[in-house]
């Protein structure tokens, strides 16, 4: 009896690579790309294509971009979540969505085994493991390309004895484009000491380009609008993404932890994220009290290393998510940016939900709420502890 196996298929070397070899081992393939926003048109087409060229049984393109955003960017955003205050996670959300929808077509289509194409060098084959693992705990996992331990050049060769040829790789970059951001890796990640140039960014060299200014809306922590204008997160996301890139906004190398223990380090591209995450960021000083924005802070990164280290699926993330959705009631307005070269300027931001309020006081002005007074008797008993633990100490 042929046993069924459903891979999740890029369309690069290494997957395809998998295709042939497990049809090798006696089983049939089918793949599925789940498009996370990294698959324009064009590439999408040479897939479905590239699929049924390899034997595989059938193909599915799996849109899930909505899914993306409503299942994990959200929470990154309520939690302003930025590794290391630079990488916005696009990678992490992009892998654990991606497997959830492999997973669910390999129980619709009855398959015996689920595929990835991963090396044991990286992350994503912990990421892959975990969420198949933990979905689909009845279905056998396959890993030719960490299990074989096959150098690049034997993939190649092994495909084209059976006729099916890759062009050697010409670009000096690897290069892995979501929604939510780009990773780029080269030889200068590589050494911490040196930096990738320009070039070698999605949106090459910046220009000497005039500033610009926009208005995001958001709605309970959502983004909904830009410059008045009503937008549907993804294509709200994918606008940003083409704003942003010429200035070179959301840009940096990244340096950290991996899942594996070790240091690493990535270049990316998120001028979404950056632009998001910022105004939000700012709209919820305006509107959240400063313990709020406190504890905020804190879970909100612990829920992005959660999500890194490949623990989605712990109870933990399900807590922290019916936090930061908790935390967003009064999270609506409008903030204010200037786009410049490298750079964007939150210019000013207002909300329904404001606690600013001049009525009541202005800072460093004046109040109607208190005398200068009971200003100087609250000043003196906020500070009572301070003085007793300094006259106890010089004793």
């Amino acid at each position: 009896m042929t046993k069924l196996a459903v891979l999740a298929f890029s369309g690069g070397l290494d997957t395809s690579f998998c295709v042939l070899y497990l049809k090798e081992q006696g089983y049939d393939v089918a793949t599925v790309t789940v498009n996370t926003g990294g698959f324009p048109p064009a590439e999408l087409a040479r897939i479905e294509a590239q699929s049924p060229r390899l034997g595989a049984v059938k193909h599915v393109t799996v849109d899930a971009r909505a899914d993306l955003f409503d299942g994990y960017l959200r929470y990154l955003v309520y939690g302003n979540v930025l590794r290391g205050q630079m990488y916005p996670l696009s990678v992490s959300a992009e892998r654990v969505c991606q497997a959830r929808a492999v997973a669910e077509l390999a129980k619709e289509l009855g398959a015996t085994a689920i595929a990835h194409g991963s090396t044991g060098a990286g992350n994503d084959q912990v990421r892959f493991d975990v969420a198949f693992r933990a979905l689909a705990p009845e279905l056998e996992l396959l890993t030719p390309i960490r299990d074989l331990g096959l150098s690049r050049a034997e993939e190649m060769a092994y495909c084209a004895e059976r006729g099916v040829a890759f062009p050697e790789k010409t670009k000096d970059y690897s290069i892995n484009e979501g929604m939510w951001g780009t990773s780029v890796g080269g030889r200068e990640t590589l050494d911490p000491w040196t930096t990738l140039p320009e070039a070698a960014f999605p949106g090459g060299d910046i220009g000497s380009l005039p500033p610009t200014t926009l208005v995001l809306g958001f709605e309970r922590g959502v983004p909904v609008s830009l410059d008045g204008a009503a937008l549907d997160p993804v294509a709200l996301v994918a606008r940003l993404n083409d704003l942003g890139r010429p200035y070179g906004l959301g840009r940096g190398v990244h340096l950290g932890d991996t899942i594996l223990g070790i240091k690493g380090r990535v270049g990316f591209e998120a001028p979404a994220a950056h632009l998001l995450i910022g105004a939000h960021r700012e709209l919820e000083k305006l509107v959240l009290s400063g313990k709020q924005l406190f504890w905020k802070e804190s879970l909100g990164n612990l829920y992005g290393s959660l999500l890194h280290e490949g623990h989605f699926f712990d109870p933990l993330a399900r807590d922290l998510e019916a936090f930061l959705a908790s935390s967003q009631d009064r999270v609506s307005g409008e903030v204010r940016l200037t786009l410049h070269p490298r750079a964007f300027v939150v210019e000013g931001v207002q909300s329904p939900y404001s606690l600013m309020d001049p009525r009541i006081a202005t800072y460093g002005e004046a109040n109607r709420l208190w005398t200068g007074a009971e200003a100087a008797g609250y000043a003196k008993i906020f500070g009572v502890q301070q003085t007793l633990t300094l006259k106890a100490n010089s004793n």
